[in-house]
């Protein structure tokens, strides 16, 4: 049963108060895919634009397995007990190609931040979306920043070296590792690794320590094959242990250097605005393929096309060419 939706001026009101339960509801009506919610979004997050942008933005991705949502438990904890920081982490779970369904489990392996006031922790279905992110993670974060978090981490789904849509909304990437899985051969190939900010090779302690000291080395060898970033960023390779906790201060330090490095050399503020020109022209495409799957000469011929493409009778060119002509130059139905 749907819930009942505010009016736009209680979304508003509640998300600048920092009610968490508002921001929720908030989220939800971003998320939502109901034709009758697009306008109530769209009047959300026009209010709430003025109140956006004064956030640190980061994004946090590697494997499956790599630890990413212990990690952030645990550098969640440093921002708000020993910086006395807020924050909210949004977390992709990947949506079954079969049933759509998700798990939705990382809240509950943020055990502890979870139940700390100050964090806000946001679950989301990726539902196809590629990139690692769902498709309004990026109107999310504006609403965390609207609600007064100072920190938005945004956690990936895993999806290895096509994780790379993060880089387009956040300022600062970090890629986690493991010691001694192989990793340490992507090193040498292009592709995320010319895009993070950062890389940390997690579980680097007991019998683990000493392979992940020479992962580190074969990393930073690597990296000595790319050019720099942005300014010149050299990206570091840092240890840690989400377990228990080495390292940890030293990655949210990196965050801090690196902040400042952008501000100091003009490049925050100009990601920033390429960042919201990338993100309408998704939404473009996004909206384009909408309407075009919606539309009812498409919707009549469609089903035709697919059947002649799936039996080997046309090819796909040329059937997709027949429907963007349909699209675009509709033939009036005979009365």
């Amino acid at each position: 049963m749907r819930t009942r939706r505010l009016a736009v001026d209680q979304y508003v009101a509640g998300v600048l108060a920092g009610n968490r339960t508002t921001l929720a509801r908030a989220i939800t009506v971003i998320e939502s895919d109901l034709s009758s919610d697009t306008e109530l979004a769209a009047e959300i997050l026009d209010s709430l634009l003025p109140h956006t942008g004064k956030s640190r933005r980061i994004g946090v991705t590697g494997v499956p397995g790599v630890g990413k949502s212990t990690f952030l438990d645990k550098l969640g904890l440093h921002i708000l007990r020993d910086r006395g920081e807020k924050l909210a982490v949004l977390s992709i779970d990947p949506s079954s190609p079969v049933t759509g369904g998700s798990i939705l489990g990382d809240k509950t392996r943020m055990e502890k931040l979870s139940a700390e006031p100050n964090a806000f922790i946001r679950p989301s279905p990726s539902r196809g979306s590629l990139g690692g992110v769902a498709g309004r993670t990026r109107e999310t974060l504006l609403l965390c920043e609207a609600a007064g978090f100072n920190n938005v981490l945004i956690e990936t789904v895993g999806v290895g070296q096509s994780e790379i849509t993060v880089r387009s909304m956040t300022d600062f990437v970090l890629l986690l590792l493991l010691p001694g899985a192989g990793d340490e051969l992507q090193g040498i190939k292009r592709g995320i690794l010319e895009l993070v900010d950062a890389l940390a090779i997690n579980k680097a302690d007991g019998s683990q320590l000493e392979r992940a000291q020479l992962a580190r080395a074969d990393y930073e060898n690597a990296l000595h094959l790319f050019a720099p970033g942005a300014g010149g960023w050299t990206p570091p390779v840092l240890l840690c242990s989400a377990v228990t906790g080495r390292g940890i201060p030293e990655i949210w330090d990196c965050v801090l250097r690196h902040e400042k490095f952008q501000v100091e050399n003009g490049l925050r503020a100009e990601n920033r605005r390429e960042q919201a020109l990338a993100a309408m022209r998704r939404m473009i495409y996004s909206e384009l393929e909408s309407a075009f799957r919606h539309d009812p000469h498409i919707a009549a011929k469609l089903p035709q096309w697919e059947a002649q493409v799936r039996d080997g009778r046309v090819t796909s060119f040329a059937g997709a060419r027949a429907l963007l002509s349909e699209f675009r130059y509709p033939r009036p139905r005979k009365s």
